[in-house]
């Protein structure tokens, strides 16, 4: 059974089936899962099959793209409908977007962030507070994601994801979508891991805990303004803008752990503003590697995603949410224009802004991305792999793929690029926060044909592309950096295996007073109190070990993983050369 092929299925809806479950069948749920995995699947329209054996059958019946209520899973066993086949059906289908039965029990962001209305006082946007049920639902989130954590991605089975997806229901149905969005988006980040997913990465399923706990740890202090963006809003407001006159950037390919694949193009404005065209739906490799060959959905063009990404789009009646992304309503208006070289204006300004102002605008919540000319100098070896090695400026990057999954060409282009030693090239990258500097290759000039880009993700590269090497290889600069890993190493471990990989007395022993020693005294204070609250069980009168305080070490773990990630950000921009003061101050 593909998961492609199965419906997405509304959190509540998964939390409703496993939540009644009798107590052995809960034991037993991961295996279903995994014996379901491999029986046929028939997909008929918004109907799809699954034969459970010979004589039973499982139907999923998907009216709208999505499963959104229990009763449309129907199974055929004699335990239905309590039956563990529908609870693992669910559980292996990707997690739909819920939608609240009901309206907010508060205003969403959107009404927050007005100006109060004449004759109200100034100050009550200030003093608002979270309404009772949103207190409960951050509560329950922060409990269901401090379980998650306690277990790990290894230990956190269907049914502590089903618990976190409750509490994410619970909390989108009390006005919190942004919260409920985060919890989503940790069950994708376990399921990934739990099943070898190539799209899954340790960090950024430690930055969705992070998230999710942060948020819901905040928001019984939160008032005003701090509340309106804790809460969110359930979509991004689209404003108009006018008309656009846009030249194309590159394209990149979308595949995520939650299910979703497709191709967004990036373009830029006359003055260096950047928007994107995206087309995202449920999906595999297939689609992220074929959607780059479908027209973009702006207006009556027939450009494709790889025609926009080189050539240009005149825009009338265009609107655009905050982050950016072109809006595609019935009003909008679009033809194909002439496109721009990367070396021409208005393209060229984006490379002629310094690279410290790019990693700082990118640190404080900017776009992301790098725009670099840098000259390729081989490849470095890091314990994560291979990295290709470039001078930038005179200081030294390494630039890493964007995507491991072998559907896409992103680990076979930078291999070939790497025998290019010595070629000047202007690169698009993606910054990766980090004490080195470090970047996701997303684009690139053609090695050898000038004024040609390559988009590294939905382009291949052949060995007749490149040019004959003409620099030796580079040897690596010594790396002298702060041993923030030993903090950082440990959060990361906690993620994937639990409470304890860091419950063994010698797990990390010295590594806090080696920490204090260089200087890192409060990384030192929270390393030891993480393996502190680690290996804290206590027994009772007989000896037996008592329940662990799953509170202490879920709010041990945050203050690590907050203040790894923000010392993370500091060495980054001293790294590049960025004013910290000034990615400070504008996040």
């Amino acid at each position: 059974m593909s998961q492609d092929l199965l419906p997405p299925v509304a959190p509540s809806v998964t939390a409703e089936l496993v939540e009644v479950l009798s107590p052995r069948l809960r034991k037993r749920l991961d295996a279903g899962i995994a014996r379901l995995a491999a029986r046929p699947v028939v997909r008929e329209g918004d109907t799809v099959r699954i034969a459970v054996d010979d004589e039973t059958h499982l139907e999923l019946q998907a009216p709208g793209g999505a499963v959104t209520r229990a009763d449309a899973i129907r199974c055929g066993c004699l335990l239905a409908p309590d039956c563990l086949h529908r609870a693992a059906a669910a559980s292996a289908a990707p997690v739909a977007e819920d939608t609240p039965d009901s309206p907010p029990a508060q205003p969403t962001a959107e009404a927050a962030s007005r100006p109060p209305a004449a004759g109200t006082a100034a100050t009550a946007l200030t003093t608002e507070a979270a309404a009772p049920a949103q207190l409960a639902a951050a509560r329950a989130v922060y409990g269901a994601a401090a379980g998650v954590l306690e277990a790990g991605a290894d230990g956190s089975g269907a049914v502590l994801q089903a618990e976190l997806l409750r509490a994410a229901h619970t909390a989108r149905l009390a006005g919190l979508p942004r919260v409920a969005a985060a919890a989503v988006s940790v069950v994708n980040g376990v399921r990934a891991a739990r099943s070898a997913d190539p799209a899954h990465r340790l960090p950024d399923l430690v930055d969705a805990l992070c998230t999710v706990l942060g948020m819901a740890h905040r928001l019984p202090f939160a008032t005003g303004r701090d509340l309106a963006e804790l809460r969110g809003g359930v979509r991004l407001p689209y404003t108009p803008d006018g008309s656009l006159r846009l030249f194309g950037l590159f394209s990149e390919p979308v595949l995520t752990t939650t299910g979703y694949a497709g191709a967004v193009t990036w373009t830029a404005d006359a003055g260096g503003r950047l928007y994107t065209v995206s087309d995202v739906a449920p999906g595999g490799p297939g689609r992220a590697t074929g959607a780059a060959d479908r027209a973009v959905r702006i207006g009556d063009t027939a450009l494709t995603h790889r025609e926009l990404s080189r050539a240009g789009l005149a825009v009338s009646g265009a609107t655009v949410s905050p982050t950016g992304r072109l809006g595609a309503g019935a009003g909008v208006r679009a033809v194909r224009a002439s496109g721009a070289a990367w070396s021409a204006e208005p393209l060229d300004r984006l490379w002629a802004v310094p690279v410290a102002e790019q990693v700082a605008h990118a640190l404080g919540g900017g776009h992301g991305l790098l725009f670099l000319d840098v000259t390729l100098a081989g490849t470095v070896r890091e314990a994560t792999g291979d990295r290709l090695l470039a001078d930038c400026g005179g200081r030294a990057v390494r630039l890493a793929v964007a995507h491991d999954d072998p559907a896409l060409p992103y680990r076979d282009n930078l291999r070939l690029l790497a025998a290019a030693r010595g070629r000047r090239l202007r690169v698009v990258a993606r910054l990766v926060p980090g004490p080195l500097p470090r970047a996701l290759l997303l684009a690139a000039e053609h090695p050898a044909r000038p004024g040609d880009r390559v988009d590294l993700g939905l382009d291949r590269l052949q060995h007749a592309d490149l040019p004959t090497a003409s620099a030796p290889p580079a040897a690596a600069p010594p790396v002298d950096e702060a041993p923030l890993h030993l903090l950082s190493r440990r959060v990361h471990q906690a993620v994937s295996g639990g409470r304890r990989v860091l419950g063994f007395p010698d797990g990390g022993a010295g590594d806090d007073g080696r920490l204090r020693r260089v200087g890192l005294a409060t990384a030192g204070d929270l390393l030891g109190e993480l393996r502190a609250a680690a290996a804290d069980r206590s027994r009772d009168a007989f000896g037996r070990l008592l329940p662990a305080d799953t509170d202490r070490f879920a709010r041990a773990w945050l203050a690590a993983s907050v203040y790894a990630g923000e010392v993370e950000r500091a060495l980054c921009a001293a790294a590049w050369g960025a004013d910290a003061e000034v990615v400070a101050t504008s996040r």
